[in-house]
């Protein structure tokens, strides 16, 4: 069991350390529908990668990178909404990605896998590459950390200290496709932005700053890491679910806690 174990929770708590500053980012700036439609087109990334032979993994990559691209080229060349842009990406890329996939001959797929995360088949292989993407993610975070904060407390501010607002966005809107691709295995396309979302949510509660903001957030994805997985291991449930399954636990725990101060 430990050998199954240890190398999924090692995985989680590397992501916990992009997983949680990035969500923080999500929720000040209100982009959980920019992760959710980048986790919908995670699906043609995978089903491409088979079409392809390339490595889905690397190829949901790559898919998520270009329609980060792609959303910040049409918010400049249409009137419509950034909300519709992006329920458009998502649906339209999720339906591709499913006939994609159903039109691949002698390929089995386990969509499963992919949509709700293959948590316990994680190797150590799975770990060096998932901790080089977090070396990255969070090198580049780390330097760019300030000015992405100063963009998103008062962006009329930030462009008149010369701040590139515009180049920042994509900046933060590239490393959370990035990491959503990289923790697609972890929980699945469907359960990634909660992944996001909930901790960075539950920490908000509690900080007075941005950093501490984070570092709360980051205690809450380790505890909900290793909740989940004790949950998966006694009681054989679907780990990723678990996972999220205890970060909402802690969420509703914050705020009886809140109201009972």
């Amino acid at each position: 069991m430990f050998e199954i174990l240890f190398p999924a929770w090692l995985a989680g708590v590397l992501l916990t350390f992009v997983t949680a500053p990035l969500g923080a980012f999500v929720v000040w700036r209100k982009m959980s529908y920019f992760g959710d439609t980048l986790a919908h087109s995670a699906l043609l990334g995978v089903s491409l990668g088979l079409f392809l032979e390339l490595d889905p993994y690397l190829a949901v990559i790559l898919m998520t990178v270009i329609l980060a691209l792609g959303l910040v080229w049409l918010e400049h060349r249409t009137n419509q909404s950034v909300d519709t842009i992006l329920g458009i990406i998502a649906h339209c890329s999720l339906s591709l990605g499913v006939i994609t996939i159903s039109l691949l001959d002698n390929v089995r797929v386990d969509l499963m896998s992919y949509l709700f995360g293959d948590l316990l088949a994680i190797n150590y292989n799975d770990v060096i590459f998932i901790a080089m993407g977090v070396l990255v993610i969070s090198s580049i975070l780390g330097f760019f950390w300030k000015r992405l904060v100063s963009i998103t407390v008062s962006p009329e501010l930030a462009q008149i200290e010369g701040l590139n607002v515009a180049r920042l966005r994509l900046v933060l809107m590239l490393l959370t496709a990035i990491t959503i691709a990289l923790s697609m295995k972890f929980v699945g396309a469907l359960l990634i932005t909660s992944l996001l979302i909930i901790p960075a949510a539950t920490a908000r509660r509690f900080a007075k700053s941005p950093e501490a903001m984070v570092f709360y957030a980051i205690l809450c994805s380790l505890f909900s890491v290793t909740g989940g997985l004790t949950l998966s291991a006694f009681k054989d449930t679907p780990a990723g679910p678990s996972v999220v399954i205890c970060a909402g636990m802690l969420f509703l725990l914050s705020l009886y806690k809140k109201e009972h101060n």
